[in-house]
């Protein structure tokens, strides 16, 4: 079955190790290899430019990572540069998708001209922060939760002229408000259910309930800590965030964002793309065949956004 994964770092990986290849499967969460065997299947490859990274050099580090992108991911057979719905609906079925995004615009400063390069060079959907505040708004551990900045203002519209996804994960509750008013294409890439598991990166039900309103898609993580309190975190969890939102009338907005290669604890039996066979294999216990797919693949390809 073909799979849609709104987020994952691979790209982080092989910043911080330039001798990594796409290619090492052992060494990834998300490999090539893995994607050959998901035929039709659509990644998203997010740009995350690491706390470590001085704020001088983090504009040069997200080129760097594109770079990469091209260079180590895109050359390789079957693998298809996705920047519009077009694009997925010209997809091939030995094809294989990748979508660039940017995770928070702390390398772009208070510089719309450098985020409207990265989008010329195949960005289609952008986080406005990671967990802290930069120049455009707070994210979700930042301590005053205050909102969008006049920058970040300018910044969203931006995005809705170039018809760009803004993703409110990782965004503090203000912000994420203030970004619903003004986005045309939100969605949360790797959120789960606040009311399932307390964690700040997740949302609340008004979120939930807003971000459908506006047709914005949700993607499950499946970093244990956004799932459950505590203890070992299974499948069943990620069954059980997935229902919550249907239940909300979600079920044409939920899918997968699985946040691999940025996490370094997995659910059980879920340790890496791999494991998507087991976890299809548990929703069609419980879900039609046309509800599945639509959560795997079909939600998110759909309300890609038109270029």
């Amino acid at each position: 079955m073909r799979i849609f994964d709104a987020h994952c770092d691979v790209l982080m990986k092989l910043f911080l190790d330039r001798n990594l290849l796409f290619t090492d499967h052992s060494k990834l969460q998300v490999s090539y290899q893995s994607l050959v065997h998901s035929p039709g299947s659509i990644q998203c490859f997010a740009v995350y430019i690491p706390e470590a990274v001085h704020p001088d050099l983090r504009y040069m580090a997200a080129l760097a990572m594109i770079d990469i992108f091209y260079e180590k991911v895109l050359y390789l057979p079957n693998v298809k540069l996705i920047k519009s719905k077009k694009d997925i609906d010209a997809m091939k079925s030995d094809e294989i998708g990748a979508v660039l995004t940017l995770e928070g615009c702390d390398c772009v400063g208070g510089d719309l001209l450098k985020l409207s390069t990265l989008i010329r060079l195949g960005v289609s959907s952008v986080g406005l922060t990671w967990n802290y505040g930069n120049l455009a708004a707070d994210g979700a551990l930042e301590k005053r939760n205050s909102g969008l900045s006049i920058f970040g203002e300018h910044l969203v519209r931006l995005l809705n002229n170039k018809s760009i996804s803004t993703d409110v994960s990782h965004l503090s509750e203000h912000s994420f408000w203030d970004v619903l008013e003004l986005a045309d294409y939100p969605i949360a890439s790797h959120s789960n259910v606040y009311k399932l598991c307390p964690h700040p990166r997740n949302l609340r039900d008004d979120q939930i309930k807003a971000l459908l309103k506006k047709q914005g898609m949700i993607g499950i993580a499946f970093f244990p800590d956004f799932l459950r309190l505590s203890g070992s975190a299974q499948i069943k969890d990620i069954l059980n965030h997935l229902d919550y939102i249907c239940g909300l009338g979600g079920e044409n907005q939920v899918g997968f964002g699985s946040d691999f290669d940025g996490i370094d604890r997995t659910v059980e039996n879920l340790a890496s793309y791999e494991g998507y066979g087991l976890l299809i294999e548990e929703l069609e216990k419980y879900y039609s065949a046309d509800l599945t797919k639509k959560i795997a693949f079909m939600n998110f390809a759909s309300h890609f956004p038109e270029r």
